[in-house]
């Protein structure tokens, strides 16, 4: 029996049966149904606010308008998921204008001092964005592991604008959150920041000091 099951087993025999949750109201969490536009419209704003940056493309153009994001910065390569769909897309596009393609294809171990020191920029994809907030939700896994969005100096994220949701309540519910979760969720709000110093709020003190949303409509 695993660690999880023994402890569950002991709440369960502390409750005299099934672990329930508490009857709750959401009501107060409901919103307007809002149309795609309007909650592109909210999640830039409430992004931008935190000095995220949102491109808007389509299914045709946005690899072409990643390449002239990663030519303005002077990205001399660009990490991508080997398997997942973007990094086929960027790989068969066999464009002359990216820079140095490299998949995180190996052991963390293996990787850590290239990662943190030379990795100038990685892609990954969403589960989907949060308007009211102005977060993405990422689910890492093997393809996609966490550090990809966590440690190069440009995070760039393709959000597609059916998959923005109204509220965090909304997406969980829409995207049945309940039957199963990965190790890690994160939600993403901006580029990294800290008030550690002095208690001033400052951007790209660790981790991405650039968040790059290219919004596919």
């Amino acid at each position: 029996m695993s660690s999880r099951n023994i402890i569950l087993q002991r709440l369960r025999n502390r409750t005299g049966g099934e672990l329930t949750a508490p009857e709750c109201d959401f009501s107060v969490l409901k919103r307007p149904d809002w149309s795609t536009t309007e909650r592109i419209e909210l999640f830039e704003k409430m992004i931008e606010s935190v000095h995220g940056e949102v491109h808007h493309c389509t299914a045709d153009s946005w690899i072409e308008r990643l390449a002239e994001v990663l030519n303005t910065r002077g990205a001399r390569n660009l990490m991508i998921p080997k398997q997942h769909a973007i990094g086929q897309a960027i790989k068969a596009s066999e464009r002359t204008d990216l820079p140095e393609l490299l998949l995180y294809d190996e052991p963390i171990e293996s990787w850590q001092p290239y990662l943190f020191n030379e990795v100038d920029a990685s892609i990954t994809s969403t589960r989907g964005g949060i308007a009211e907030t102005g977060s993405l939700i990422l689910w890492p896994t093997p393809d996609e592991p966490r550090l990809m969005s966590l440690v190069p100096p440009v995070h760039i994220a393709v959000l597609n604008a059916s998959d923005i949701y109204t509220t965090f309540h909304e997406a969980m519910l829409a995207q049945d959150w309940a039957s199963g979760m990965p190790t890690n969720a994160l939600l993403i709000s901006g580029p990294s920041k800290t008030a550690d110093i002095e208690q001033t709020l400052a951007y790209g003190v660790h981790g991405p000091k650039e968040l790059i949303v290219l919004v596919i409509e």
